[in-house]
């Protein structure tokens, strides 16, 4: 007979072992590290100038960064911050290396969400992220799934719960539960709301004290941060029903997006949410919170019949949290819930295998404009990246046949490309920060 104290003893021998293996992925400090990238990188695949006139105009002005000689070789190598402040130092053809960011929005949001485990989120995630980057944004990472890869893939390893978005929601719940209870009741209709009580096991936990920076650990990428998930966190979705019960007028799909809203308009650029695979309290609020809804799919029958599934439990969900009486506080985005975008894109995808043509074409004639154009496809390179938690812009072209990697990043970059267009696009039609 097993109880649950067995499964407890089981996952911490498992732990130990999950840690030793994350370890073994990491640098000799074992601790990631983001490695450099060649000055060939750097020109052609980040900036998208020639290498010739890049390497000119670093050596005209040698107050700009140098890069790094290794001692094998003539190559240069750079960090993401000496890329960074060249980005912003120079220009070409008098052009900014900038990217584009719309004057006085807020970061746009970005939820990576689908039912089926295996469909990609984290991939597309964790590579959209990097990518962002790579281009010059600043982007903050939420990870709503307990499974926590794509915090596992950022170099984090060691997180307690109270720091993911359990913690936000939480907190969120007294916040907004002594809100209530603060504001004056019954002016018009004559009757008031009861007061509602918070048992002192939530309360105690010091979580309405944290502040809002807690939440947000810095990663081993400079410009990218996140909002860490763990194994421990998988709990929200029981917890949250109970707190929901403490005070049915809590507005509960909104609390990480008031939570955002708390953060200062130019913190960053992009914010981009990985999902769990389900609909639940926790992906309710990342598709409450986003402005673009971005679903990754396999291109097989079974993935295709998932996200028909998903999108139309989606529907109903957002439906039912349109008809929510609760107290919305003013700022609080509004319901119904509306999305700038919605986009589908395949992943895993094999030009060459029937099935995958034939799957995307059904797609296609399903989802119409709302499909991207660049699936994300299957290479050697793409699944031994996955394997060490790493994307394909943190492995070192060299560590494998240029071709092979230049091939995987191709891919991706032409999806995260399409993308950004996309996340651009819908930029624009924010409302502008007071």
């Amino acid at each position: 007979m097993f109880t649950h104290e067995d499964l407890s003893r089981l996952q911490a021998q498992s732990l130990k072992m999950q840690s030793y293996i994350r370890k073994q992925t990491y640098s000799p400090e074992r601790e990631k590290s983001l490695r450099r990238f060649s000055s060939w990188e750097v020109a052609e695949l980040i900036f998208k100038v020639n290498q010739s006139t890049l390497r000119g105009r670093l050596a005209s002005d040698p107050s700009l960064p140098q890069g790094h000689v290794e001692a094998d070789g003539r190559q240069r190598w750079y960090s993401l911050e000496e890329i960074n402040e060249i980005r912003r130092r120079l220009k070409v053809s008098r052009k900014s290396l900038m990217p584009k960011r719309p004057q006085g929005k807020r970061a746009i949001r970005a939820a990576v969400a689908n039912f089926k485990g295996g469909a990609g989120k984290s991939t597309v995630a964790l590579h959209f992220a990097h990518a962002a980057a790579l281009d010059g944004y600043r982007v903050l990472c939420v990870d709503f799934d307990p499974q926590a890869t794509l915090s596992h893939s950022m170099g984090l390893t060691d997180v307690a719960e109270e720091y993911t978005v359990w913690g936000i929601m939480a907190r969120d719940l007294i916040h907004e539960t002594e809100r209530m209870n603060a504001v004056s009741r019954g002016a018009e209709s004559g009757t008031a709301l009861p007061q509602r009580r918070i048992p002192s096991q939530i309360t105690d936990m010091g979580l309405d004290n944290l502040r809002v920076t807690d939440f947000i650990k810095p990663t081993n990428w400079p410009t990218i941060d996140i909002v860490p998930s763990c194994a421990n966190a998988a709990f929200v979705e029981f917890a949250s029903a109970q707190y929901r019960h403490l005070n049915p007028e809590w507005s509960f799909f909104a609390a990480v997006s008031r939570y955002l809203d708390t953060l200062p308009a130019d913190a960053y650029d992009m914010i981009i949410f990985d999902c769990p695979p389900a609909i639940g309290y926790q992906s309710m609020n990342a598709v409450f919170a986003a402005d673009v809804l971005y679903i990754p799919s396999g291109p097989g029958y079974w993935e295709y019949d998932s996200t028909t599934s998903f999108i139309g439990q989606l529907a109903e969900a957002l439906e039912d949290l349109s008809a929510f009486n609760g107290v919305v506080p003013a700022g609080t985005s509004g319901l119904p819930k509306m999305f700038q975008d919605i986009r589908f894109l395949i992943t895993r995808y094999e030009a060459g295998n029937d099935l995958h043509r034939a799957m995307r074409e059904a797609f296609y004639k399903v989802f119409g404009d709302r499909m991207t154009e660049n699936p994300i496809e299957m290479t050697r390179a793409v699944e031994q990246s996955g394997r060490f938690l790493s994307s394909i812009y943190e492995t070192d072209y060299r560590d494998m046949t240029r071709e092979t990697w230049r091939r995987a990043r191709s891919s991706f970059d032409r999806a995260y490309e399409e993308f950004r267009e996309h996340m651009l696009t819908a930029w624009e039609k924010l409302e502008d920060e007071a």
